[in-house]
């Protein structure tokens, strides 16, 4: 098989086919190799590459393990690169920082310990914004990582080289975290999937704000099955995350067909006001008549009560940043990009009758997103408000004449739903008239999180957009 040819192949396909022995783990390394010598000098996406000999030996010890008949786990083979925000045992994790340029640790991040443990090969790391803030990847340790359907634009973040690297075909999965959008942005600018799981589907250790859920772990392919895949792997008990759902991943690797005939979808356009960038109007507008007409949903343009939910954010996000960066703050402030700095000195200004009062106002939004979706099992929208902007700004200071009052406020239509706790994810939904994607957001209920990778499956088939690949792999 054309390394092309396998590089582009579903997940779920190369892990079968190497359980199958009609290929071998080496065969897909070397494809994947010798696609990141060729395209990852142009968007900078995979940083911290393990030396390629290595790769390849690990891939043949993955290949004897498969002949002794060991058991192997359902990522058996695979290559992975891991986000540099994220802890790897003897590997690098700068999280996009000068401060951690050098910073090797002596873990691994337990729920990349459980990927990894399903058989997949870790690589190396994906690119950062510096302390994983802003949803736009650049950074002072390793530059900017590049749109591949328009180098000119913004790969998005945080997860931004995890997403370039899958639509790239130099990964066949990849993993993320999500705080305001740092899954779903990326895969939204890079024509790729990016799930949001509920709080407590995968394990979170170590963190700052052990109760508070507004930052998640969860994954990132090219299609919603190859997602549901690596997502299987990392979810399952823990009781060192006190909030961890105890449910088996194995369920999330059932068939994601089903019949949406009938079902109820609110459709909001603009999450009641938000401003929307025509573009994205454009193109989210035609994913309406196939969820009628396609999947027989029944669709209602309606959006719940967003009242407070934007200071509530900002007032979680900034006391997360003041408890994470705290100990390093002072002394490092001149290693720190101003974004940063300016999180951080918010959280510090903000009074624990801020923070009270903040958790009051996101319970009573959470009851209203109940009650919602009572009526409808879904809710379609926006994932962000522009599409990939111009990769030599810091972030988009206005949306159709409305200035933006800080460097995310461009993003409040995913963060929006980040305060509310529901599972979420990104799907290709089609492209702009100047070819940048831009991706459907669907809202599920409470721990539906099957059900979310459902329609999103159901979407995904009708429209075939995750086909399409970047002009800079043609």
């Amino acid at each position: 098989m054309a390394h092309d040819e396998l590089c582009f192949s579903t997940a779920t396909d190369i892990a079968a086919r190497i359980r199958s022995r009609d290929i071998s783990a080496r065969e897909v390394m070397e494809a994947h190799l010798a696609q990141i010598e060729k395209i990852n000098p142009t968007v900078n996406a995979i940083v911290s590459q393990l030396p390629p000999d290595d790769s390849l030996k690990a891939a043949e010890q993955a290949d004897a393990a498969l002949a002794r008949g060991d058991d192997i786990g359902p990522l058996h083979g695979l290559p992975i690169a891991h986000k540099d925000t994220e802890a790897t045992k003897g590997v690098r994790s700068t999280s996009g920082s000068p401060i951690h340029a050098d910073l090797i640790p002596e873990h691994t991040s337990f729920h990349l310990e459980r990927v990894q443990a399903a058989g997949a090969i870790m690589i190396g790391k994906t690119n950062v914004p510096e302390f994983a803030a802003g949803s736009h990847t650049f950074n002072p340790v390793f530059g900017a990582t590049y749109n591949p359907h328009d180098q000119t634009k913004t790969a998005g973040g945080s997860s931004g080289g995890a997403a370039v690297a899958l639509a790239c075909g130099m990964l066949p999965i990849a993993d993320g975290s999500d705080l305001g959008g740092s899954l779903r942005n990326p895969g939204n600018f890079n024509n790729v999937v990016g799930f949001r799981p509920s709080p407590g589907r995968v394990p979170n250790i170590p963190n700052a704000t052990g109760y508070n859920w507004i930052s998640i772990k969860g994954p990132l392919a090219r299609t919603v099955s190859d997602t549901a895949l690596l997502f299987s792997t990392m979810v399952g008990r823990d009781d060192r995350d006190p909030l961890l759902i105890d449910e088996p991943g194995d369920r999330f690797r059932q068939p994601l067909d089903r019949d949406f005939s009938g079902v109820n979808i609110a459709w909001s356009p603009d999450l009641g006001g938000l401003p929307v960038d025509h573009r994205v109007s454009e193109v989210l507008s035609k994913a309406i008549p196939v969820m009628q007409n396609d999947l027989g949903t029944n669709i209602d343009e309606a959006t719940p009560d967003f009242s407070d939910v934007d200071w509530v954010f900002q007032v979680f996000r900034a006391y997360r940043m003041a408890a994470t960066f705290d100990p390093i703050f002072e002394a490092n402030r001149h290693q720190i990009k101003e974004s940063v700095i300016w999180n951080v000195e918010q959280g510090r200004s903000f009074t624990a009758v801020d923070v009270g009062l903040a958790e009051q106002k996101q319970a009573a939004f959470y009851q209203r997103m109940l009650a919602f979706l009572e009526k409808y099992q879904f809710l379609i929208c926006p994932v962000n408000q522009v599409p990939p902007f111009d990769v030599s700004i810091d972030y988009p200071t206005e949306i159709n004449g409305v200035q933006m009052e800080n460097y995310i406020s461009w993003m409040k239509s995913a963060y929006y739903i980040s305060t509310a706790g529901l599972p979420c994810i990104s799907v290709p939904a089609g492209f702009t008239s100047d070819g940048l994607p831009v991706g459907l957001q669907i809202v599920g209920r409470p721990r539906d999180d099957f059900g979310v990778l459902q329609l999103a499956h159901a979407f995904e088939q009708a429209t075939q957009h995750w086909k399409i690949r970047p002009p800079v792999v043609a």
